[in-house]
């Protein structure tokens, strides 16, 4: 019985598929350019290279987004993806959003209280524009979604229209790899080795 649950253990999961032997060009440069962002050789990009108009469109998608330069600052940015990685439960997401968390001013404290293990207003170094951008992520995140009024309308009186599309799009864009990831079945790399949750 002891052997059968080593050897349980000790399997290494892989996706549901491998990815193609032959990759365009396109591709094999996003593949280079997310290894040299992310300091890992990551398998997605890999998978999504079955079909090309899928990869490009998704490398699209995460270069396009608001990373802090001109638009909300890079720690509420980062609040939001590991709230919402957090959230919809993808432990590859929570890995990639969480690598790093303290270089952006994140406490292990504040941490506890995204995970739940706090109460997020209980935390004195969350800003209330933190609280609420982190109540509505978890609205937003939630099925079915339901906002309610006052959680929208403290959003509306604490964000410009640009910063509003910027979180939703954020939490979206989070969503969004959270189901593909999970849909090809893409096991966490390296899952919760940056932090001690």
């Amino acid at each position: 019985m002891k052997d059968k649950t080593k050897t349980e253990t000790s399997v290494i999961r892989k996706a549901f598929i491998d990815p193609p032997k032959k990759m365009n060009l396109l591709i094999k440069l996003g593949s280079a350019i997310t290894h040299k962002v992310t300091g890992k050789d990551l398998l997605v990009p890999k998978l999504l290279a079955w079909v090309p108009q899928v990869a490009i469109s998704s490398g699209v998608l995460e270069s396009l987004i608001a990373h802090g330069k001109k638009d909300l600052n890079p720690r509420l940015l980062k609040l939001i993806r590991i709230q919402t990685s957090l959230s919809v439960a993808c432990p590859f997401c929570i890995d990639m959003n969480t690598f790093g968390y303290q270089k952006d001013g994140i406490t292990d404290e504040e941490i506890n209280g995204l995970i739940g293990r706090k109460e997020v207003e209980d935390i004195n170094t969350f800003s209330d524009k933190e609280k609420i951008v982190l109540a509505y992520v978890k609205h937003l995140c939630a099925s079915p979604i339901v906002m309610p009024k006052e959680v929208s309308d403290q959003i509306i009186q604490s964000f410009s229209p640009r910063e509003i599309v910027i979180v939703a799009s954020t939490v979206a864009q989070v969503n969004y790899w959270a189901r593909l990831i999970q849909g090809l079945g893409v096991p966490p790399e390296g899952f919760m080795d940056h932090c001690e949750l």
